[in-house]
C-alpha cells in the first residue's frame, strides 16, 4: 500500500483574521487534504508567500481582488495552479455558522472534485 500524498488546499482573504483561518479550520480534518491560511494584505496576520503557492495544489479566494493579487504577485507561480474565487464576502467573523455554511457549499464541491482527479 502506498502512501497517498494529501491535497494541499491554501484559503486567501486580505488580513487572513476570520475567513481563510475559517476555511483552514473546517477541511483541516477532511481525509486526503492538508490546509493553510494566509492573507494578502500588508498586515495580514500570516501573509501570503511564495512558499505557500508552490505549496497549494488548490488556491481558494474569498474575493475577485484577491485571486487578481496573486496572479500579479506570483504570475509565474501559479499560472499552473487550481485557483478559484469562493465569493465569499468580509461579513462573518471566526467559525460564524453562517460562514462555515458557505464554506461547505463553495469549497466543498471544488475540494471534493479536486481529490477524486
Amino acid at each position: 500500500m502506498t502512501d497517498v500524498k494529501p491535497l494541499n488546499v491554501l484559503f486567501v482573504c486580505s488580513r487572513n483574521q476570520w475567513r481563510s483561518p475559517t476555511g483552514e479550520a473546517v477541511f483541516r480534518k477532511m481525509a486526503g487534504v492538508a490546509t493553510r491560511s494566509a492573507g494578502t494584505s500588508r498586515n495580514a496576520r500570516r501573509k501570503l508567500s511564495l512558499s505557500d503557492i508552490r505549496w497549494a495544489d488548490l488556491i481558494l479566494v474569498m474575493e475577485e481582488k484577491h485571486a487578481s493579487r496573486i496572479r500579479a504577485d506570483f504570475r509565474q507561480e501559479v499560472r499552473h495552479k487550481a485557483l478559484h474565487v469562493l465569493d465569499i464576502p468580509d461579513d462573518y467573523r471566526y467559525m460564524d455558522e453562517d460562514l462555515i455554511e458557505l464554506f461547505h457549499e463553495a469549497a466543498g464541491p471544488i475540494i471534493a472534485n479536486a481529490i477524486a482527479d
